[in-house]
């Protein structure tokens, strides 16, 4: 726990959460000339604790079905691609490419159609394969009957670790103070519903503005401010082989259907990810479920050859928590009768891939009032009252 005198007595701008998506936020403002911004968390440094910047496996693709997200996605890629220059750090965006294969033709239909969707954002190089076209862009995997596949090749992988530094010290230079191991834990609000205060690390601080980047935790600090937010934390597991030589970084990102199972490879070394979600109950949230891991190595063995031989890591085995909302796509908003709140929230599993987007255009709201560079409406909280989510598909 910092001593209360490492924690600045006030802050035009109190980001809570240190991740990317915080991070990003509080780079953002910097960069449009807010010299007074903090940013608080609660881990002991950056991407450690069981948030979401630290445990993601860092994909990156702009295959949505939902066109806001899609839009986030290429705004996003905009900033990936001229992030080293900016920063100084290479967040390592490979477009390796997304293939998600197909084994039914209702699901065909879906992608077919989401593809129309992302066209129309813009997206025009992703495409739908036959089994051969597919067999072509990943001929590591078994069709085991796939009727088809969607594919994107400038979709591919990132290193959440990466971008995360570049937000953070492209941010330091411009003047952001991080806090770590500083969990907030009110904050205080005057007569006209403004926060007036955030207590963190035992001291106080006096605010212009609070931004709730606060990932898993989000719901718990909105609710400081007396202000419902539908995020939910639910525990994700990632397992990893021993390196092998058999397949290298140029895999693509590989997900079936059928289940969601996919794969990765990131330096040298295949990322296993089953998606069975769970709630995160605390204190059990990291802890490793090996019947997981071993019907996910079963899965990924059967499916990828290259693998028969190769060696499963368990001891790299981890766990982490998505920020999940109803719909599975982000929350962008002032906060309903407190108006120096800003929520940037439930991101679910895009949050490092959109976060590159998410920090400009919460900055754009926070100081302007509104988001010029894209249209945010579909992101604002009241979607969820007015009956007006987001569609849920379990494919994309």
């Amino acid at each position: 726990m910092p001593s209360p005198a490492s924690i600045p007595a006030s802050a035009d701008v109190v980001v809570v959460g240190g991740g990317v998506v915080g991070a990003s936020v509080a780079r953002a403002l910097a960069r449009r000339g807010v010299r007074d911004v903090v940013v608080l968390d609660r881990a002991p440094g950056p991407g450690t604790g069981d948030g979401s910047t630290g445990r993601a496996t860092g994909g990156y693709r702009a295959q949505f079905t939902a066109a806001i997200n899609v839009r986030l996605s290429l705004l996003a890629r905009d900033v990936l691609r001229r992030f080293a220059d900016e920063t100084g750090v290479d967040a390592g965006y490979r477009p390796v490419g997304y293939l998600f294969l197909v084994h039914d033709d209702a699901t065909f239909a879906l992608l077919a159609a989401a593809q129309s969707v992302q066209r129309g954002c813009g997206l025009v190089e992703a495409r739908m394969l036959g089994p051969e076209e597919a067999r072509a862009c990943n001929p590591q995997v078994r069709l085991d009957g796939a009727v088809g596949a969607a594919w994107c090749p400038t979709d591919g992988t990132i290193r959440p670790l990466e971008l995360l530094r570049g937000f953070r010290e492209d941010g330091a230079r411009h003047g952001v103070r991080h806090v770590w191991d500083a969990p907030v834990t009110a904050l205080v609000r005057g007569g006209d519903g403004r926060i007036t205060h955030v207590v963190a690390g035992g001291a106080r601080i006096a605010c212009g503005h609070v931004v709730n980047a606060a990932g898993p935790w989000a719901a718990a600090l909105a609710a400081m401010a007396g202000v419902t937010l539908p995020v939910v934390p639910v525990r994700r597991q990632v397992c990893t082989t021993a390196p092998l030589t058999a397949l290298d970084d140029d895999f693509p990102m590989t997900i079936w259907t059928k289940d969601a199972f996919h794969l990765r490879v990131r330096d040298g070394r295949a990322l296993l990810n089953w998606p069975v979600d769970t709630p995160a109950a605390r204190p059990d949230a990291l802890t490793i479920h090996e019947p997981w891991v071993d019907a996910t190595w079963a899965m990924a063995q059967a499916r990828v050859p290259a693998l028969a031989h190769a060696t499963l890591d368990r001891a790299a085995t981890w766990a982490g928590l998505y920020e999940m909302t109803p719909d599975r796509t982000a929350i962008l908003d002032v906060a309903p009768g407190c108006d120096n709140l800003v929520l940037v929230n439930g991101s679910s599993g895009h949050g490092v891939m959109h976060s590159p987007a998410l920090g400009p255009l919460a900055a754009e709201l926070l100081l302007d009032g509104r988001t010029t560079t894209l249209d945010t409406t579909p992101l604002r909280l009241a979607r969820f009252a007015d009956g007006a989510p987001h569609p849920v598909h379990d494919v994309l």
